[in-house]
C-alpha cells in the first residue's frame, strides 16, 4: 500500500539515511557478545589442537592433566562417541559428473583416528578458571604417527599424494561440472582468438574483530548455546543434529556480533563438546578463541585453482567461456562446502555480458589445511573475477580497447529479462549506462596525462575496470514477526541475524513506511531461536529482500486485522475503514483511531465478537520467489613503485544497482567494507603453508590485514533499477564491494606492469611479488 508522505516517513522511511539505531550503545561499550557474558557457576575450557598436520593418533595422555589444580573433565573424541554425540554434520548440494553422490569425509566432534590439519581439536579440558585450562591443556600429550602433507587442491590429486579419508578416494570430494561441453568444444573450435590464463583466487584468513566465543549450558532438560552466528535458527538445527536431539531440545542465543563474513554461520567442533560437558558437570561451560587459534580454528576462504578461457569471434563477440580447475577445501567439510567453486562460480561467472555458453569444471578437493567455508560473496567475487581478468586479457592480445570490448558484449537494458546460460533468469539492470557513468566518475579519457606524470616520479600508473554482476542467496523462506508491546513499543521477529550490518534501522524503515509506526518506538529481536518459527539467516545478501519481503507481508497482514478491529472499536463496517499513515479511520469522515492506539486499547477492552482477531500480532513467514542480480563497476587506479614493488591505490570509484536502497547510507558503508576487504586479498593478504603443512601466517606479524593507509577514498553513486524478483526492489548489497574490488584493483595492477611485459599477476599482488617480476621476471 503506498501511503502518503508524512514528515515521519520523510525522515525515517524507505531511502532515508537514517543513523544505525545500535551505535550509540556499542560506541558507550555497552554491546553484549559472547565473551562478554558470564553465567553464575560457570566452568572454563580450552581446547587441545593437534600441531602436526597430518598423522596416526597412537594415543591421548591426560593422566597428568587430570591431576592438575581446578581441573574438572577432559573431553575426547571417545567420550563423545560414547554419549552419542556426533559426528560433525555436513551438507553438499552437488553431484559429480556423472550423477553420482559426493565423497563425504567423516568428521568426529573431537578426531580420534588421524589429525588432519593444524589445528584439528582432538580434546577439551575443562577447568575452574581459564588460567587452570590453558595450563592443564598443554600437559595433555599428543602421540602421532607423522605422516606426509598436502596442501595445495591440484597436488591432492596428484599420483601418491596423502589420503586423508579413506571414504574419499583420491582425496576428491565432488567432481562437478556443468554445461554442455560439447557445444562449448565447437565455440571454442570455430572462435577466431582464444584466451587460456591460469587464475589463482587466493586463500584467506577470515578476520572478524570478535574472535569465536561460548557457553554451552544444559537447562530444564534442554541444550542452550549462546555464541556468534549468522542465524540462530539454522544453527539450532545444526547443533541438534550433532547432538542427536530433536530441535525443540536445543536452544540457540546470539547476543551482539563482531563481524563473521560466511565464518560463523556454522556450527564448529567446539560447540557440541561443551553442550557435552556442561551437561555432564552440570554446570555452565565457556570457551574462547584466542587470535592465534582462530587463525588455525576458523574457516578460511577463497582458495580456488581455475584455468579460465574465454573464446571470441573475429570481431570480438564472446562465444563461450570455460573454468576448469580445483576447490580447496581443506582437511574436514564447513559451512557453504563446495558451493563456492562450483554452482556459484557457474551462476556469477556470465556476469554482465552476453555469452551464450559456459562450462565449469572444478573437483573440489580434501587438503591438510584449515577447512575453507564461505566468505564475504563465496564464489560471487570469484566468478566475475575470473570473467573481468579474462575480457582484459582477451582485448591486449586481441588489440581492441578493453572498454570498446565490454560495450561490444554487453547484455544491453532491451534485452532483459535476459535468461542467461548459467540458469539464471535476470529481471532488471542497466549494464551500458552503469559503465558510461563509472568511465566519466573515474576521468577515464585523461587518465594517460595521469600515467604520463607518474612516470615522471618514476611510478607505474595503471587502470582497471571491474564490472561486476552478482546472483544473490536463492529463494528462501523468512519470518516476519509483528509484536505490539505493552509499553507502546513495536518489536519485529525475523530469522535473519545482524552480525555488523546495522539490521535495527532499515527493518525500522520498512515498517515506518508500511504502517506509519515511529522510529523510535520500533525494536528488533532476531538472535533468540525459542522466538522464531522460520530464519534463513544472513548470508548471501539476502537479508533485506527475505526480511523486507517477510515484514512487508507481515504488514499488510496487522493492516488487515487493524481494519477488523477498528471497524469493531468504531462501529463501523470493516470495508468502510481506511488506513493511512499510521491510523485507521471511517471512510469521508474524520473519526479514527491510531494503529498502536488500537493496540493498547485490545490489551483493556473485552475479548472481541467470534470471527475477529484478538491482537494486532503477526507472525508469519514468507517466501521471496527469486534471486535478485546487484550489480556495477569499480574503476581502480593504482600506482607501483618499481624500486620496491609496492602497489598503492590512489583512486577509486564505483557505480552501482542495488535496487531500492531502503537506507543509502548503510549500503555505502556495506560497499565501503566490501571494498576495502577486496583490495586486501588484491594485495596484502598471504595465507602461506609450507610443505609440512604448517601455517606460516598465523598472526597480524605476518598476515597481512589492509590498514587505513591502503584504502583510498572511495567514491559511491547509485543508479537503481528496482529488483521485480520482491516486494521492495532490493538486491542486495552486502557482497558487492569484494565482487567489485577484486577484478578492478587486479586489472589496474596488470595495466601498470603491462609496459615491462608482464601480463598477468595472480592474488596477492605483495610487494616481494611485485618486485621479483619487475626485476627477475618470475613470481615470489
Amino acid at each position: 500500500m503506498n501511503l502518503p508522505l508524512d514528515p515521519s516517513r520523510l525522515k525515517f522511511g524507505i531511502g532515508q539515511p537514517v543513523s544505525r539505531k545500535e551505535d550509540p550503545v556499542l560506541l558507550r561499550g555497552e554491546g553484549r557478545y559472547s565473551d562478554d557474558l558470564s553465567l553464575p557457576g560457570q566452568a572454563h575450557a580450552v581446547m587441545v589442537r593437534s600441531p602436526f598436520a597430518h598423522g596416526t593418533i597412537r594415543g591421548i595422555g591426560t593422566e597428568a592433566a587430570r591431576a592438575m589444580p581446578g581441573v574438572l573433565a577432559i573431553v575426547t573424541g571417545a567420550d563423545l562417541e560414547a554419549a552419542g554425540v556426533g559426528p560433525m554434520s555436513l551438507n553438499v548440494g552437488q553431484k559429480n559428473r556423472d550423477g553420482s553422490p559426493p565423497h563425504l569425509p567423516r568428521q568426529p566432534v573431537l578426531t580420534t583416528d588421524k589429525v588432519r590439519f593444524v589445528g584439528d581439536p582432538v580434546a577439551m579440558v575443562v577447568a575452574e578458571t581459564a588460567k587452570e585450562a590453558r595450563d592443564a591443556a598443554e600437559a595433555v600429550m599428543l602421540d602421532v604417527d607423522a605422516l606426509p602433507a598436502v596442501t595445495e587442491g591440484r597436488d591432492a590429486v596428484a599420483p601418491g599424494a596423502p589420503l586423508l579419508h579413506e571414504a574419499v578416494p583420491g582425496n576428491v570430494v565432488v567432481d562437478f561440472h556443468y554445461g554442455d561441453a560439447e557445444a562449448v568444444a565447437a565455440a571454442f573450435a570455430r572462435a577466431a582468438h582464444v584466451v587460456r590464463l591460469p587464475i589463482r583466487n587466493s586463500r584467506v584468513v577470515v578476520s572478524p574483530m570478535e574472535p569465536r566465543s561460548a557457553i554451552g549450558t544444559f537447562e530444564d532438560g534442554r541444550y542452550v548455546l549462546r555464541a556468534g552466528s549468522q542465524g540462530v535458527f539454522g544453527m539450532r538445527g545444526g547443533l541438534a543434529k550433532v547432538m542427536g536431539v530433536e530441535v525443540d531440545a536445543v536452544r540457540m542465543l546470539t547476543g551482539n556480533v563482531g563481524g563473521s563474513f560466511g565464518m560463523k554461520a556454522s556450527v564448529y567442533p567446539e560447540y557440541p563438546a561443551l553442550l557435552h560437558a556442561a551437561r555432564a558437570l552440570g554446570r555452565p561451560v565457556k570457551w574462547t578463541d584466542t587470535r592465534s587459534e582462530s587463525f588455525l580454528s576458523d574457516s578460511h576462504g577463497r582458495d580456488h585453482d581455475m584455468v579460465g578461457e574465454l573464446a571470441l569471434d573475429a570481431e570480438g563477440h564472446f562465444l563461450a567461456v570455460r573454468l576448469t580447475g580445483f576447490g580447496n577445501l581443506g582437511a574436514y567439510l564447513s559451512n557453504a562446502t563446495t558451493l563456492p567453486s562450483t554452482a556459484n562460480t557457474v551462476k556469477n561467472v556470465i556476469g554482465v555480458y552476453r555469452t551464450p555458453l559456459v562450462e565449469v569444471s572444478t573437483r573440489c578437493v580434501l587438503t591438510n589445511t584449515t577447512p575453507v567455508g564461505a566468505y564475504r560473496g563465496a564464489g560471487r567475487p570469484e566468478g566475475n573475477y575470473y570473467m573481468e581478468r579474462l575480457v582484459d586479457t582477451a582485448a591486449r592480445e586481441m588489440g581492441i580497447d578493453r572498454v570498446e570490448l565490454r560495450r561490444r558484449n554487453h547484455i544491453r537494458a532491451d534485452q532483459i529479462p535476459y535468461d542467461a546460460p548459467s540458469g539464471m533468469h535476470y529481471d532488471s539492470g542497466d549494464f551500458p549506462a552503469i559503465l558510461e557513468e563509472a568511465l566519466a566518475a573515474a576521468d577515464w579519457d585523461d587518465f594517460p596525462a595521469r600515467r604520463a606524470e607518474a612516470r615522471r616520479r618514476g611510478r607505474l600508473r595503471g587502470i582497471g575496470i571491474g564490472h561486476y554482476l552478482e546472483v544473490t542467496a536463492p529463494p528462501s523462506k523468512e519470518m516476519g514477526g509483528i509484536r505490539f508491546d505493552e509499553d507502546g513499543g513495536v518489536t519485529i521477529l525475523t530469522g535473519t541475524l545482524d552480525y555488523g550490518q546495522g539490521h535495527a534501522s532499515p527493518f525500522a524503515q520498512v515498517l515506518v513506511d508500511r504502517l506509519g509506526i515511529p522510529f523510535d518506538r520500533i525494536r528488533l529481536m532476531q538472535g533468540d531461536s525459542d522466538l522464531l518459527i522460520a530464519g534463513g539467516g544472513t548470508g548471501g545478501s539476502r537479508s533485506m529482500m527475505a526480511s523486507g519481503t517477510a515484514l512487508s507481508t507481515a504488514s499488510a497482514q496487522v493492516i488487515e486485522r487493524g481494519r477488523k478491529l477498528a471497524g469493531h472499536v468504531l462501529e463501523a463496517s470493516a470495508e468502510d475503514i481506511e488506513f493511512s499513515s499510521g491510523r485507521f479511520s471511517i471512510a469521508g469522515t474524520d473519526r479514527g483511531i491510531g494503529l498502536l492506539e488500537l493496540a493498547a486499547q485490545l490489551r483493556t477492552m473485552p475479548a472481541p465478537p467470534d470471527g475477529l482477531p484478538d491482537t494486532l500480532d503477526v507472525s508469519t513467514t514468507d517466501q521471496y520467489e527469486d534471486s535478485a542480480f546487484p550489480n556495477g563497476c569499480h574503476v581502480a587506479e593504482v600506482e607501483i613503485d618499481p624500486e620496491t614493488g609496492e602497489t598503492e591505490v590512489v583512486r577509486y570509484v564505483t557505480v552501482n544497482d542495488f535496487g531500492t536502497l531502503v537506507n543509502p547510507m548503510l549500503v555505502a558503508g556495506q560497499a565501503h567494507g566490501g571494498i576495502v576487504q577486496g583490495i586486501g586479498q588484491a594485495l596484502t593478504e598471504h595465507t602461506a603453508y609450507d610443505e609440512d603443512g604448517q601455517l606460516l601466517s598465523g598472526s597480524y606479524m605476518d598476515y597481512g590485514l589492509p590498514r587505513a593507509e591502503h584504502a583510498p577514498s572511495l567514491g559511491f553513486s547509485s543508479h537503481p533499477v528496482p529488483a521485480r524478483t520482491n516486494a521492495l526492489g532490493a538486491k542486495g548489497c552486502g557482497e558487492a564491494g569484494c565482487a567489485g574490488a577484486l577484478p578492478s584493483v587486479m586489472n589496474a595492477v596488470v595495466d601498470a606492469l603491462a609496459e615491462r611485459g608482464i601480463a598477468h599477476v595472480d592474488m596477492p599482488a605483495t610487494p616481494l611479488k611485485v618486485w621479483r617480476l619487475l626485476h627477475e621476471g618470475v613470481a615470489a
